[in-house]
């Protein structure tokens, strides 16, 4: 297991986090995933045996059953807590009170303190709002993520499924008046989902912040059991929760590339799409979910596989989505800059 510094910090977590969407199965959580105590323990031992220090769940997930199996898996196991990197996040709806969802200072501070009863800890150390808030303006939700990050109860804090603007403006705002910044994104990204490309990863390589991206396999769409001429049945997340969005025909080409590739390894479909994922620029810890310790043994092996540049080129091109504007013009116009023949800024005054 390689292991990477989460963003700008001295934190050092596994290139493979550990998903806990499919802990508890309460509502329509059940799609992800039913998995119960026991089950729950052999996971996260599975994972912390083969190397993964790195963690994340949410509150919303079955709401609060991830994060109460979680937490007492972590006691059962007698796992050291110095040794993990434990993520959560906050944002969804935790029950019908009108003040039960959301990124308010109120918000957050209730919420933190129910995901730590649930996890059995004292402090989480990376805490991620799940989404953008319309309502509560952006000031507000980064002083109330300083407040819990001041009081103890998190370490550093991250965001999940913003846009680049929303995140460099809350980044703003919190370095303007002094207060923590997020050190990290977490994204839908996967070969056949790559719209992260546009902005997010160029903001997160100039910010030094790190990519957790979720949903690698594309809702396990890319897991080897769909084909065009193999469409599963009976126990499928696709047929339950068809999320997240994906072209089919385009990605029953990705599939149909990648075939021959898996092949040439001896390994699997879904490790080959995990390995691209790994190897793309920014990524810092791919989170995988399991529902079973054999599916996420194969999935942990995806970080010992190396494809080689031109199995990556013939991928990429497959995947490959048309760029919008104005990434298209950004590029058109760098042309002329980025070439061999002209000087970098440092060798220009040095030739004068």
């Amino acid at each position: 297991m390689n292991y990477n510094f989460l963003g700008n910090t001295g934190v050092l977590v596994s290139e493979i986090c550990l998903g806990t969407m499919t802990f508890g199965g309460e509502g329509h959580w059940k799609a992800m995933g039913q998995l119960q105590q026991d089950a729950v323990n052999d996971i996260v031992k599975t994972a912390i045996d083969n190397g993964i220090n790195f963690i994340d769940t949410a509150n919303v997930y079955s709401f609060g059953q991830s994060e109460t199996l979680l937490g007492q898996a972590l006691k059962t196991l007698g796992l050291s807590r110095d040794e993990l990197v434990i993520a959560t996040k906050v944002r969804g709806r935790m029950g019908e009170g009108k003040n039960q969802v959301g990124l308010g200072r109120l918000q957050i501070q209730q919420q933190i303190e129910g995901s730590l009863k649930r996890l059995q800890l004292d402090h989480v150390d990376l805490y991620q709002i799940h989404g953008f808030d319309p309502i509560t303006p952006l000031e507000e939700t980064m002083r109330g993520l300083e407040d819990v990050v001041r009081s103890g109860k998190v370490r550093y804090i991250g965001c999940s499924n913003l846009a680049a603007w929303q995140v460099m403006k809350a980044n703003g705002i919190a370095e303007k008046n002094g207060w923590t910044k997020f050190v990290s994104t977490q994204n839908y990204y996967s070969i056949a989902g790559r719209d992260l490309e546009n902005e997010i990863v160029p903001m997160v390589q100039d910010q030094h912040m790190a990519i957790l991206p979720w949903s690698p396999l594309a809702g396990g769409f890319l897991s080897g059991k769909y084909t065009r001429t193999n469409k599963p049945e009976g126990d499928s997340r696709r047929l339950e929760f068809n999320f997240p969005p994906v072209d089919q025909e385009k990605a029953y080409d990705i599939i149909e590339a990648m075939e021959p590739i898996a092949e040439a390894h001896g390994v699997s479909v879904a490790r080959i799409a995990l390995a691209w994922v790994l190897a793309q620029p920014g990524v810092t810890s791919v989170i995988i979910g399991a529902k079973n310790t054999d599916q996420l043994l194969d999935n942990i092996k995806a970080a010992e596989l190396s494809l080689t540049t031109e199995q990556l080129e013939d991928l990429n091109e497959v995947s490959a989505t048309a760029k919008p504007y104005p990434q298209w013009m950004i590029q058109r116009q760098s042309n002329d800059r980025l070439g061999p023949a002209n000087f970098a800024p440092s060798q220009a005054v040095a030739a004068k």
